[in-house]
C-alpha cells in the first residue's frame, strides 16, 4: 500500500512537472529539469564497456566518490563512470575534482517515469549508492531491471534506524536490491542486519574518505597560512555549524581573542542559506568579518571569516589550531568528527553527537579529541590549552596515529565492485 501511494504521488508530480516544464525553466533556470526527469543525452549505448552509475547525494558523499573512482580507474577496470548528485553544489564539486572522463549530472527525481527513463538512457551495468541515500523507486527499478546494486561506505545512525524500523518489511524489500554492503563500522552492520539485510552480504570496511590522496599536509597548511597571513594568535575553526550555534560560540572566540591576540575565527555553516543569519549576528555583535571567497582572492583582511563556499572545510581543518565540529552544542546529532582527525588535528565537540557515536568512541578512546558539555566548558578548555599546550600536542599525535589506522577502506570496496562486475559478466 505504501509503495502504491508513493508510486501514484510521484507519477502525478512527474507529469505535473512535465506539463509545467517551460515555466519551471523560466522560474528556476539552474534546476536542470531535463536531468531531474531522467532525460540524459549524449551517452554512447554502443560502447560495450561496463558503465557504473554512482550516486553521491551531496558534498560529503562526493568526497567518498573522489576516493573510489580514481581507485577503480587505477585497477584498471575498463569501466565508464556516470555520477549523480542530489544537489547542484555536489555536482559542481564533483566536476571540479574528478576526471573529465567521469560524467557528473543531477540525479533523477525518485518517480517511476524519471527513474525508468534515466536507467534506460544511462544503461548501467552496476548501480552504486554511497552512504545512506536510499531512494525507494530507484531501488525497486534496479531490481526489476536486473541491475546489480552495491551500497558502499554505508552508515546508519540510530535515529535513522528508529525511523526505518517502523517500516521494517518495506525497508527489507527495498534493501534487497543491494547484493553487497560495505559499511563503515560494526554498529552500522548491526543496524542494517536489524532491517533484514543478510549478514553474508555485509562487510565492515571503514570509511574510504580517509583514503583520499590530497596534497601533503605541510603543503596544505602552508597554502592556507599564506591566505590567512602571519597571525600570532590561534585559528579557531567551527565547521558544519547549525542554527543558534554561532551565538553560543561567540563568547568562546571573544575569550580566545582576549587571551591570544590576533586569533582568527572561521565559521563554516552546514547550510549556506544560513549566511544572512550569521552575518546579522556578527553585525549585531560589532565584529568585522570577511567572506572566505574574498580571502581566496585578496587574502585575509579580518579576524572573523565566514565560509561561503562548499567543499573546502576538510582542507581548511589542516590550518586550524582548534577545530570544533558543529551540530553538537545544539541538539542536531553532530557531524563527522573524523574530518579534522584526517588532517592530524584533534577535534572538539559538544554533547549532542548521537548520530556519530561510533566516531566519538573512536576519537575519545584514542585521546584524539575533546568532548565538552557546553560552550563555557569549551572556552575553559581552549584557554587552558593555549597556556599549557602539552595536552594539545599529545592529542595531535594521537589524531595522526588514528588517521593512519583508518586508511585502507577504499581497497576493500574496490574489491567488492570488481567481484560484483565479474559475477555480473558471467553467463
Amino acid at each position: 500500500m505504501l509503495y502504491g501511494l508513493y508510486y501514484i504521488t510521484g507519477t502525478l508530480a512527474h507529469f505535473l512537472l512535465v506539463l509545467l516544464e517551460p515555466l519551471v525553466k523560466l522560474i528556476v533556470p539552474g534546476w536542470d529539469i531535463e536531468q531531474r526527469l531522467g532525460n540524459y543525452s549524449g551517452i554512447d549505448r554502443t560502447d560495450q564497456r561496463p558503465l557504473i552509475w554512482i550516486h553521491a547525494a551531496s558534498v560529503g558523499e562526493v568526497q567518498a566518490a573522489c576516493a573510489l573512482i580514481p581507485a577503480l580507474m587505477a585497477v584498471p577496470c575498463g569501466c565508464r563512470f556516470f555520477l549523480t548528485t542530489t544537489s547542484r553544489q555536489g555536482r559542481e564539486i564533483a566536476r571540479s575534482r574528478l576526471s573529465s572522463a567521469v560524467r557528473c549530472e543531477l540525479a533523477p527525481l525518485d518517480t517511476a517515469p524519471a527513474v525508468t527513463r534515466g536507467l534506460q538512457r544511462v544503461g548501467p551495468s552496476l548501480y552504486i549508492c554511497l552512504e545512506t541515500e536510499l531512494w525507494p523507486m530507484m531501488l525497486i527499478r534496479i531490481q526489476q531491471a536486473g541491475i546489480p546494486g552495491l551500497l558502499l561506505n554505508g552508515r546508519m545512525s540510530e535515529r535513522s534506524l528508529s525511523r526505518y524500523l517502523l517500516l521494517r518489511k518495506t525497508m527489507a524489500s527495498l534493501l534487497d536490491g543491494f547484493s553487497g554492503y560495505a559499511v563503515i563500522s560494526r554498529r552500522d552492520a548491526e543496524r542494517y542486519k536489524r532491517l533484514g539485510v543478510p549478514e553474508n552480504r555485509i562487510q565492515v570496511c571503514g570509511n574510504m574518505k580517509y583514503d583520499l590522496q590530497t596534497a601533503d599536509l605541510l603543503e596544505l597548511r602552508r597554502k592556507y597560512q599564506e591566505i590567512l597571513g602571519p597571525g600570532t594568535g590561534k585559528v579557531f575553526i567551527c565547521g558544519s555549524t547549525r542554527s543558534g550555534e554561532e551565538q553560543l560560540l561567540l563568547p568562546v572566540y571573544r575569550r580566545l581573542q582576549a587571551e591570544c591576540t590576533g586569533s582568527i575565527w572561521i565559521i563554516a555553516p552546514r547550510h549556506l542559506e544560513r549566511l544572512p543569519e550569521i552575518e546579522n549576528l556578527l553585525d549585531r555583535s560589532g565584529l568585522e568579518y570577511t567572506l572566505f571567497s574574498s580571502c581566496l582572492k585578496q587574502g585575509q583582511s579580518r579576524d572573523v571569516i565566514v565560509v561561503d563556499c562548499m567543499g573546502c572545510l576538510t582542507e581548511l581543518y589542516a590550518v586550524g589550531d582548534y577545530n570544533f565540529c558543529g551540530g553538537s552544542l545544539v541538539d542536531k546529532g553532530g557531524h563527522n568528527i573524523m574530518e579534522p582527525i584526517s588532517r592530524h588535528r584533534p577535534v572538539y565537540f559538544g554533547p549532542f553527537m548521537k548520530d556519530f557515536q561510533d566516531g566519538v568512541d573512536l576519537v575519545l578512546s584514542a585521546g584524539a579529541g575533546f568532548q565538552v558539555e557546553d560552550a563555557a566548558e569549551l572556552a575553559d578548555l581552549l584557554s587552558a590549552q593555549s597556556k599549557d599546550d602539552f595536552p594539545y600536542h599529545q592529542a595531535c599525535r594521537a589524531a595522526a596515529e588514528l588517521a593512519d589506522r583508518q586508511q585502507g577502506a577504499v581497497h576493500c570496496q574496490v574489491d567488492m565492485v570488481m567481484h560484483r562486475l565479474s559475477v555480473s559478466a558471467c553467463p
